[in-house]
């Protein structure tokens, strides 16, 4: 997947994206339906400090560092729970990750092959650190539920590492082709692994929408994904509220005449809108553009 993920460079043929490679953007919009927005994001990049490029977090545009740029960090959040309980669980998620991440940078940075399985075990601690926090603050402020969905995107070039819980999705646009990387954690995509209902059939049913694993949920089960990067390629995070009203077909034809990710964000919105807009919408697109190297 390419996107503006930076790390060590592997020599001129395979070297790491400068800056003015990269083409990033996200937003988020409430819908046309619901009146809180209970999705959060966060875009940005980890060096001496974390440069928080693009998020709907308040009063956050810098979280201090060690040492020199490492990687890109992109993160998508969609709350589910009562009252405002979805919007402050999607809203600490993504703040909490980014402050895990800040902390134990020294993991990231002595990441290779050998220290793989290692690296993979932090991402998918602090998962699971921020979903027993979550648990603990639903217990003291009495609410029901406070949980969200979670996606989360770290490049470290050209490799890259993706943490997901719930349905938050990840995709990937490589030789004219889209593919979802992520996988719904939901009942109904639970009972079409079973052979139960069909794909057709899942998106119809009432499950199609109910997580089966969220942070702060009954149930977190983490996945973490290695992936290798690459130039030109473009990715793709996002909230249900764009795939409810928005096909992978009408997806790939938006990224395929992408000028800009900023411009294909808006279009995805504009087209999330037209479709009904139930639901908030959050959208994270990231791709590197290789310039001239003579």
């Amino acid at each position: 997947m390419t996107s503006p993920f930076m790390g060590s460079s592997l020599g001129l043929k395979h070297r790491m994206p400068l800056l003015d490679e990269m083409d990033a953007y996200g937003l988020t919009h409430a819908g046309k339906v619901r009146k809180e927005n209970e999705d959060h994001f966060m875009l940005c990049s980890l060096r001496k400090h974390m440069d928080v490029h693009f998020t709907s977090l308040p009063d956050v545009d810098r979280m201090v560092l060690p040492d020199e740029r490492l990687a890109y960090l992109a993160m998508v959040a969609d709350g589910v729970g009562s009252g405002r309980g979805g919007e402050a669980a999607s809203r600490y998620a993504i703040a909490s990750i980014a402050q895990y991440v800040s902390q134990s940078l020294h993991a990231f940075y002595t990441a290779d092959p050998a220290d793989e399985e290692a690296f993979l075990a932090t991402l998918h601690e602090a998962a699971m650190q921020c979903h027993a926090e979550l648990v603990d603050r639903a217990q003291e402020k009495e609410r029901r539920s406070m949980a969200t969905t979670l996606t989360l995107w770290l490049g470290i070039w050209p490799r890259a590492y993706l943490l997901q819980v719930g349905d938050t999705r990840c995709y990937v646009f490589r030789d004219d082709k889209l593919t979802q990387i992520t996988r719904d954690q939901t009942m109904a995509q639970d009972l079409v692994d079973q052979g139960v209902l069909t794909r057709a059939d899942a998106d119809n049913t009432r499950w199609a929408h109910v997580l089966s694993s969220a942070i702060g949920g009954t149930q977190s089960a983490p996945v973490v994904t290695r992936l290798d990067q690459s130039w030109h390629n473009v990715g793709l995070l996002c909230s249900d509220g764009l795939t409810k009203h928005v096909s992978d077909e009408r997806i790939a034809e938006r990224l395929r005449a992408m000028k800009s990710a900023k411009q294909v964000c808006k279009d995805l919105l504009k087209d999330a809108l037209a479709g009904g807009g139930s639901d908030n919408i959050t959208i994270v697109v990231g791709r590197v553009l290789r310039r001239d190297d003579t």
